[in-house]
């Protein structure tokens, strides 16, 4: 166990720390996380160790150096997390945990009667963060003719979802599969549908994304308009070299794995950083998972957004999930107790 010896030296190790944007943050001991000691932490460490290369921050570099070390042993793995990390809770839960997934759709290169609601390539005059046409202009027909439609599907209700899970899987009609990932927005706000649909007076207490669909389906004529009321516009790119075997591309440039990534507002949660997911609800979820996404929807420090997996089993079970409980993340030792002082 070498990286042992080596990661004593991180405990002195020092870095520049930056301002916490949250008023508050707490830090636990590792047998106060519920069910810490039955997770499968080698699984853990592998997705971690997958997005470490792209931790810039020089805190990071040298726990990411150590968990190379570490073989696929799960105790060795809790071993690492526990003398490295400690657990914080930022913000005040309760948490409120939603879930997404990946897509798989049936679509065509060209339009056909069929095939008739594009996905749209980022338009070329579109800069970062730069205001664009809100969705209802873009529905509208602001883009028709510039040739950016990169696919073409046959369901509007699921281009819509599809720019709220942010990638997926496009099935074609020789049985190719094209997989395709978020490439901008248009600048506006992301407003819930599901509440929109509560404010006009929905009888549904809860609305999942199952039910909005079937509103939407059920009412093409409102249902536009509802689909509309949400200003914001995701475009697309196809990832040609992504092995179908991956998961889809995350935030932080790889591919990400179910149940053990976790969408968050990198305002309060580092990318790359071990997260503690304590999900209450139906199913609860006791499970050391990692940030490697996120989501305009996803603001908050006791916000995230868990990745079912593929397909339409993945996505039923990812639109039930609207349940509280407590996110704790794991951070760099200088860094967690850095927090508590500035809080």
């Amino acid at each position: 166990m070498g990286w042992v010896s080596h990661a004593l030296s991180a405990f002195v190790l020092g870095a520049a720390l930056t301002a916490a944007p949250f008023a508050s943050a707490q830090v636990l001991e590792f047998q106060e996380l519920d069910g810490w000691e039955h997770d499968d932490h080698a699984a853990a460490l592998r997705v971690f160790q997958s997005t470490c290369a792209a931790l810039t921050d020089p805190l990071w570099s040298p726990l990411c150096k150590l968990a190379a070390e570490v073989g696929g042993d799960p105790a060795e793995a809790r071993q690492f997390f526990e003398l490295l990390f400690r657990p914080v809770v930022v913000g005040t839960p309760p948490a409120l945990f939603t879930g997404y997934y990946e897509p798989e759709l049936n679509g065509a290169l060209a339009r056909t009667p069929r095939f008739a609601y594009p996905l749209y390539r980022r338009p070329p005059e579109l800069s970062e963060g730069s205001l664009f046409h809100p969705r209802a202009a873009i529905e509208a027909g602001a883009l028709r003719g510039r040739g950016l439609e990169l696919v073409w599907l046959d369901d509007p209700v699921e281009v819509y979802f599809l720019q709220v899970q942010g990638s997926g899987r496009v099935k074609l009609p020789d049985g190719r599969i094209m997989r395709v990932a978020y490439a901008g927005k248009n600048g506006h706000p992301y407003r819930s549908i599901g509440q929109e649909l509560i404010r006009r007076g929905a009888s549904m207490a809860d609305v999942s994304a199952q039910d909005i669909k079937a509103w939407v389906r059920a009412n093409p004529e409102p249902g536009r308009a509802l689909l509309n009321s949400n200003p914001s516009f995701v475009f697309f790119r196809e990832l040609k070299d992504l092995p179908p075997e991956s998961g889809p591309i995350g935030a932080m440039g790889r591919p990400i794995t179910d149940l053990r990534t976790v969408a968050i507002d990198p305002a309060y949660v580092p990318l790359g950083a071990p997260v503690w997911i304590e999900k209450e609800g139906a199913n609860p979820l006791r499970r050391l998972m990692i940030a490697q996404d996120t989501g305009g929807a996803i603001k908050g420090a006791q916000r995230a957004d868990i990745f079912y997996g593929t397909g339409a089993v993945a996505g039923e079970e990812a639109g039930r999930i609207k349940d509280g409980g407590r996110l704790i993340q794991l951070l760099p030792i200088d860094r967690a107790y850095a927090l508590v002082a500035e809080g």
